[in-house]
């Protein structure tokens, strides 16, 4: 079985190779990832890749490049070093690389959402600022809106409030719009308290709004200073989840060379050992999950 998936691969190459009368085979494949990632990934995520290469921190071809060579190359040092086999080399290679969109489609939920609240964090002190001169949140939303320091989308967002609080004539419905779209602690209680001001028509808000943009500076000082912990312990954590499938090696040193190659003929010590490999990845993928998400998120 194992030898058939190995013809298999090497007819499609060589089927690949041919048809583009010797163009490079490589770009014919990423050609047809790149058709096939477009026609099939949601289109939100299309939408958030879009934006990470407008900030300008999309990978580049050989930035990709790179990471296929070292996750192939890792998955194929290791995956040798377990079963002394070319064949479950070349599966465990090409599992590794396959799974680097993914690793893609964390990283620019992360830095997508890191330029989310950097722009939330400038909405709330903005509308904050504006409205100490304004006095009215419609008027501060316009004033932010007009000022050019917000971009695409949470400037189309904050266009769409504005719209909502002419036809309806209340804040209410722009405020859980806005809302819903960013559920973040600042978005929320900031609003709360225009909400108050409008209705109850305070008459001294200053002292209500500078409390509110203290706790906006202090709360996004926790979050960078979280960013900073979470980029060190991602460090660390790959460090770890890497060295974990070199445990291996010490096996073999205690056990010598000709025993271990004896005794991973056993079916069931191949079973723990492809165990061994799923469980590890298992966890390095969950790792880097939790290290993309939440980005921001109090």
């Amino acid at each position: 079985m194992l030898e058939l998936i190995l013809l298999v691969i090497i007819a499609v190459y060589v089927y690949s190779y041919r048809k583009n009368n010797g163009e490079n085979v490589y770009k014919f494949i990423s050609d047809a990832v790149v058709k096939a990632y477009n026609q099939y990934a949601p289109y939100s995520f299309k939408e958030v890749r879009e934006k990470v290469k407008a900030l300008g921190q999309e990978y580049n071809t050989r930035q990709y490049l790179t990471q296929v060579l070292l996750i192939g190359g890792f998955a194929a040092v290791v995956s040798y070093l377990y079963f002394f086999s070319i064949i479950w080399t070349i599966i465990y290679v090409i599992a590794a690389i396959m799974f680097i969109p993914y690793l893609a489609y964390l990283r620019c939920k992360r830095v997508y959402s890191e330029y989310i609240f950097e722009q939330i964090q400038t909405y709330t002190t903005n509308v904050i600022m504006e409205f100490n001169t304004t006095q009215s949140f419609v008027k501060s939303l316009e004033g932010v809106r007009d000022s050019g320091i917000l971009e695409s989308p949470v400037v189309d967002d904050v266009k769409t409030m504005i719209d909502m609080a002419y036809q309806n004539g209340t804040i209410d419905e722009s405020i859980n719009y806005f809302n819903q779209r960013y559920p973040f602690y600042m978005v929320k209680n900031m609003h709360q308290l225009f909400l108050q001001i409008t209705k109850e028509g305070a008459k001294d808000s200053g002292e209500s709004l500078e409390n509110m943009s203290m706790d906006i500076d202090a709360l996004v000082e926790g979050v960078y200073r979280d960013k900073m912990d979470r980029n060190e312990f991602h460090k660390k954590f790959l460090t770890f989840g890497c060295m974990l499938f070199l445990l291996v090696m010490a096996m073999q040193l205690l056990l010598g060379n000709d025993a271990y190659l004896n005794m991973i003929k056993l079916w069931y010590v191949q079973l723990l050992l492809h165990a061994i490999i799923l469980v590890n990845c298992y966890f390095l993928l969950s790792g880097e999950k939790y290290y993309n998400e939440d980005v921001g998120v109090e």
